[in-house]
């Protein structure tokens, strides 16, 4: 479960005296684990995708990472990343349960195509396939046209072409102009 320091500072003060010497033996002793500074969480076999909107927020799995998992593209990625907005900047957090990395996409397109799942009874929020293309998209160098594009998609990310054609492109059409780059307004032009 993820709590937060004071959260569990306030159920250890109830008990002990000094409830912030009790959290250092806990932690050290791998009863609790530290996740970044003020949260932290007591099950060490905790799938990692439940605690990136935790680590910093709002925040949901995007970019390479759902990518990855829809398998439209190839690679294996080992590396949690996220997309939130109005922090203007990108951040990368290390941690017990894996690496986490963050970066911003315009808060208008935020909330859209975006679901919730779980793991082992745990949620997390995840972008469709077609947002995290979207979101990757949007933080790429600006692409010339469409054939240039065809290029990214297809060779440079190695996405199959079948697995492309079956992506929900009323939604990408529906979406894209919210994110105010080219790549996103040929990507809609491409169906």
């Amino acid at each position: 479960m993820i709590r937060t320091a004071s959260e569990i500072l306030s159920d250890l003060g109830r008990r002990y005296k000094q409830p912030q010497m009790k959290l250092r033996q806990l932690t050290q002793r791998g009863e609790i684990f530290k996740v970044v500074r003020g949260l932290y969480e007591t099950e060490k076999d905790t799938p990692g995708e439940v605690l990136a909107g935790a680590i910093y927020g709002p925040s949901y799995l995007s970019f390479e990472y759902a990518l990855s998992r829809y398998g439209l593209i190839p690679e294996g990625v080992h590396l949690f990343t996220s997309a939130s907005f109005q922090k203007n900047k990108t951040k990368l957090y290390k941690t017990p349960f894996g690496v986490y990395s963050y970066s911003d996409i315009p808060a208008d397109v935020f909330p859209y195509g975006v679901n919730v799942e779980n793991i082992h009874d745990r949620p997390y929020a995840m972008a469709t396939c077609e947002k995290a293309l979207c979101d990757k998209l949007y933080k790429e160098r600006p692409i010339a046209g469409k054939r240039a594009m065809e290029a990214f998609l297809f060779d440079d990310q190695r996405i199959e072409y079948d697995d492309f054609r079956n992506l929900d492109f009323v939604f990408i059409q529906k979406i894209a102009s919210l994110y105010k780059k080219k790549n996103l307004y040929i990507l809609s032009k491409m169906r």
